[in-house]
């Protein structure tokens, strides 16, 4: 028969000593009804003292079956070290689809539920929620109560006027019956709330004349009790929400169509800006937003700037008395869209990727992308002498020389920075120009020499040298994530090779916009720097999230890839601009998908305001009808938000002017009065 070995040489060190007795001389050792753990404490106490099957056959526990002979006997101790590795790991994938799991139910509650769960929210904070619905007390120790007896025999009654179809003698005789229970013995135990599988179940006590308290719980037989307290709970529900945002004035701005400045940087219609800028004025809209192109600006030879065209246009905006803000839009526009308007990199900047194409960003196949330039030459001095980033901060500046009165003054009210494709903070990994057609996945963006010397290095420091390639079994643009090695489920991307690369991925994108910030901030000293936020919705119900994973943001269903973009933002005191989704799909076309915009919204708003950034919005479809807009006033001015929090501003946008008629947004003038708060619903 195998025995443990207590000496002090050969006990395992990953083993609780057994205590001594003597160490405890006032414990009774004679009580035989001593408390015994339960539950996963006599669970937890069980793994700490028993052995598993494999370390005993390994040899892994000192003293069994061989002394202290056993511990050096050959591989076996090599093998079970293996096995224990393996389950490890298989635990924390456990744990991460059980968090996975608990985050969305806790989104879930919060969206739907309107209950005001803390950010890191656990099951006590869920039942201690529950709890408090169904109008139970809960101390911040977590006792658990609901009180039978008023001080006084007092009853206390919602205080917040409210319409009910309730009439006040109605409430009279519902409150007398109220005091009539109240003189009954302790309410009992909803049997909803109280399992009979607990322990044990505290009751509360209320103190009855000549009786003493209570031990026990007595149903309540009285007919008027219940009857009344239904009623109570009635009223109580019948109570307004917290509809307090209702009444927060939300900014809006209009943006400005693209092509009223032409590719010599000249306003080409002065009086269709007039007339448009009248219609937005009384439409009551608080600014308007323009795009300042550097392939414009700048779009002949590098640090000659062509500003008089915007100078004209912004002197027009001041008449008007309109807010402005200012994009820096170091990106093309028109290549993933038909229309007329095409605006392009700087003709400088072009010809130097004739030479040297890896400025730009490259897939797989070694397509280049001219959306915008490639963020692995932020510090790479190959645009005539200068870096990436001195190429943004010479515009930028120039930008803040030129309008400086406008600054002084207060015209220009905030400053937006295009840090990526579409002006958004991403990889262009969802070119139109490449074939790609919702709901594709994308491709990575990181095949450029530059791109790839970067991650031969940080492999090489990681110890894994052949980890520094792209992954091969991605996919294509159009490609779904169960078609993939890497990101179905369970796919490589969850892998040790795939954390390594998608964590370097995502960590250029913010590197980018931590390198941009800290010039803009010193371009544009005290004031308002906004950066764009996509919505990356589709795939949004899978694990991997394919879709956010080759845009950059490293967010599949185990972890949360916002909230370190947010805390660089927050460091730059930036505020944040979010797409929002537009009207909602088909319900089969949002399963083909993989889709859920709501989900997505909200887990991006709420890690913005967790980080304690402010947060605006942008329209996402140009064309929508009243459902739509009341989609667009629900995610700005979130009812029952327990801190109040809503969008600093918002920013619609239609791409051809609203003088020619707003047939796309026929309910306008009703959003901006929602939104400004002069009308409720």
């Amino acid at each position: 028969m195998h025995t443990l070995n207590t000496t002090t040489g050969s006990q395992d060190p990953n083993l609780d000593p057994i205590p001594d007795p003597d160490q405890f001389p006032n414990r009774n050792r004679n009580n035989p009804q001593s408390r015994r753990p339960r539950g996963f404490a006599a669970a937890a106490a069980a793994a700490s003292i028993a052995p598993t099957e494999n370390d005993v056959n390994n040899g892994n526990i000192a003293g069994i079956g061989g002394g202290e002979g056993s511990s050096s006997g050959g591989g076996g101790g090599g093998k079970g070290k293996r096995e224990r590795e393996k389950e490890k790991e298989r635990t924390k994938l456990r744990e991460r689809h059980r968090r996975a799991i608990t985050s969305r139910m806790l989104a879930g509650l919060r969206q739907y539920g309107n209950f005001p769960l803390p950010a890191r929210a656990d099951m006590n904070d869920v039942i201690a929620a529950l709890a408090r619905e169904a109008g139970w007390s809960v101390d911040a120790d977590g006792t658990t109560y609901r009180q039978s007896h008023q001080p006084n025999n007092v009853v206390q009654f919602p205080t917040r006027s409210i319409e009910s179809p309730l009439s006040s003698s109605t409430l009279k005789n519902c409150a007398k019956a109220a005091l009539e229970c109240q003189q009954h013995s302790v309410l009992r135990i909803d049997e909803n709330l109280s399992p009979v599988s607990l322990d044990s179940v505290v009751i509360a006590e209320s103190d009855h004349p000549g009786n003493g308290r209570y031990t026990g719980a007595s149903p309540i037989t009285s007919v008027g009790c219940l009857e009344a307290n239904q009623l109570i709970q009635d009223v109580h529900s019948a109570e307004p929400r917290n509809d307090f945002t209702e009444s927060f004035y939300v900014p809006v701005y209009a943006m400005l169509p693209v092509g009223i400045i032409d590719s010599f940087g000249q306003l080409v219609d002065p009086e269709g800006v007039r007339q448009e800028l009248s219609y937005m004025k009384s439409l009551n809209v608080d600014g308007v937003v323009i795009d300042c192109w550097w392939g414009i600006v700048e779009g002949w030879n590098p640090q000659k700037y062509v500003w008089s065209g915007y100078r004209e246009l912004f002197n027009i905006i001041r008449d008007f008395k309109l807010k402005l803000q200012v994009v820096m839009a170091f990106h093309e526009y028109g290549g993933n869209a038909s229309g007329n308007v095409m605006i392009s990199l700087p003709q400088w900047v072009l010809e130097v990727g004739k030479d040297n194409p890896d400025i730009f960003f490259t897939d797989r196949e070694g397509r280049r992308s001219f959306e915008c330039l490639n963020w692995s030459i932020d510090k790479e001095r190959v645009l005539h002498g200068r870096t990436g980033i001195e190429v943004y901060f010479d515009f930028m500046r120039s930008f803040r020389s030129e309008f400086d009165d406008l600054f002084v003054e207060g015209l220009i009210a905030a400053v937006e920075i295009g840090l990526g494709a579409s002006g958004e903070l991403k990889y262009p990994s969802f070119p139109e120009r490449m074939g790609w057609i919702y709901p594709g996945i994308g491709e990575f963006q990181c095949y450029d020499k530059y791109s790839q010397l970067n991650l031969q290095k940080e492999a090489k420091s990681r110890g894994f040298a052949f980890w520094g390639k792209g992954p091969e079994n991605a996919g294509q643009y159009n490609s779904q994530p169960h078609e993939t090695g890497f990101f179905q489920e369970r796919g490589e991307y969850d892998s040790y090779y795939g954390r390594f690369f998608l964590n370097w991925y995502s960590q250029l994108l913010i590197g980018h916009a931590e390198n941009v910030l800290s010039l803009a901030n010193l371009a544009f000293e005290e004031t308002k720097i906004i950066v764009k936020i996509p919505a990356i919705y589709w795939s949004y119900k899978t694990a991997s999230h394919a879709a956010e994973l080759t845009a950059g943001y490293y967010n599949p269903s185990n972890r949360d890839g916002y909230s370190l973009v947010f805390e660089t933002l927050k460091k730059y005191s930036v505020t944040a601009k979010f797409v929002c989704p537009g009207p909602q799909m088909s319900p089969n076309a949002h399963e083909e998908a993989l889709a859920d915009p709501e989900g997505l919204s909200w887990q991006v708003i709420n890690a913005a305001w967790d980080k304690g950034l402010l947060i605006g919005g942008e329209n996402m479809i140009t064309c929508f009808d009243r459902e739509g807009c009341m989609r667009l006033i629900d995610i700005a001015k979130p009812r029952n938000h327990p801190d109040s929090y809503h969008f600093s501003f918002f920013t619609y946008h239609q791409p051809s002017p609203l003088v020619q008629g707003s047939t796309c947004f026929p309910d306008l003038d009703y959003f901006i009065k929602r939104m400004h708060g002069d009308i409720q619903r």
